[in-house]
């Protein structure tokens, strides 16, 4: 494996010439931009759901702005301890820490920042209830999902993909200063929507887990076991949704996309299982985007639900 460049090698005097604009590219790909942007997807329409309309505007900015620094920093905090396997793997080579356009001190003092930002805006902005859900979400990403089961455990992102389920909880919160039952339950749509999503990715880079010693599913297990996995999860996540009917009242309109919803996921998780049944090609992606796809209109639902 190639020598990481340090900040006092050649990479160092090279980096403090590049332009400041390159250089804060460099620190918002720290925060991975593209986990922000579906994360707070699940925020503001649960907002919606807890205020029964729409909230105040400077209610909701304050927390999808805390909300982007909390996930910022433990994507950050994520950078710098998997510094060493984003080399290996071919899909994360080209992250700001293996390219050495930070230096893992400045990539720890960044994601220290962004969580005590996170922290004092929920806490002066929004509540200190929200201030410790995203607390608790910076601290489940990285001390039991990174550090503890990534590396260890083939159910780390079963157990670790909670990390992400706390968009909701705060989104509640910062409505009504509590967790109420259909947060709970939205938490628990996007806890089952998590293996199958990510699982699916997995599949696809099985040989860049394989090749960083990460015991993700798809490395320890058979694509017959794992589209099976992924098709009882996916069970799951369809009852979750359909139970927030009764719990949050929310009516025909939403009951229908869940339904619509969850039939096109489970049809694409059934042909998983069959395409791997079959043999040949798998075509995980497949349901890796439709996933996302998946997601963004539930909570659309969810939103609409909440307007009428």
């Amino acid at each position: 494996m190639p020598a990481r460049p340090t900040a006092g090698g050649p990479a160092g005097p090279g980096r403090s010439r590049r332009p400041a604009l390159a250089l804060a590219r460099s620190y918002v790909a720290l925060t991975k931009p593209r986990i922000i942007e579906q994360l707070l997807i699940t925020t503001v329409p649960v907002m919606l759901l807890a205020e029964r309309g729409l909230p105040s505007v400077w209610l909701v900015l304050a927390t999808l702005v805390g909300g982007t620094f909390a996930a910022g920093s433990a994507n950050t905090f994520n950078c710098y301890v998997d510094r060493d396997i984003d080399e290996v793997m071919a899909r994360t080579q080209r992250r700001p820490l293996v390219r050495a356009s930070v230096t893992p001190a400045e990539a720890l003092r960044f994601g220290i920042l962004l969580g005590v930002a996170a922290t004092l805006l929920f806490g002066f902005a929004v509540n200190w209830v929200s201030a410790l859900l995203a607390d608790g979400a910076i601290m489940f990403y990285v001390f039991v999902y990174t550090l503890g089961l990534k590396r260890r455990s083939p159910s780390n992102i079963v157990i670790g993909g909670a990390a992400g389920c706390f968009p909701v909880l705060i989104g509640w919160s910062a409505v009504t200063g509590t967790v109420g039952w259909p947060a709970v339950l939205l938490f628990a749509v996007i806890f089952f929507w998590t293996p199958p999503h990510f699982w699916a990715l997995a599949i696809k880079y099985k040989d860049d887990y394989a090749a960083a010693g990460i015991p993700m599913l798809p490395v320890v297990a058979s694509q017959k076991v794992v589209s099976r996995r992924i098709l009882g999860y996916s069970y799951a996540m369809v009852a979750a949704s359909l139970l927030l009917v009764p719990v949050a009242d929310t009516g025909w309109p939403y009951l229908a996309a869940a339904v619509l919803l969850g039939g096109w996921f489970l049809v694409e998780a059934h042909q998983l299982v069959r395409r791997v049944r079959r043999g040949g090609d798998v075509r995980p992606m497949r349901l890796f985007h439709m996933s996302i796809t998946y997601l963004t209109l539930l909570f659309i639902a969810v939103a609409v639900a909440a307007l009428t």
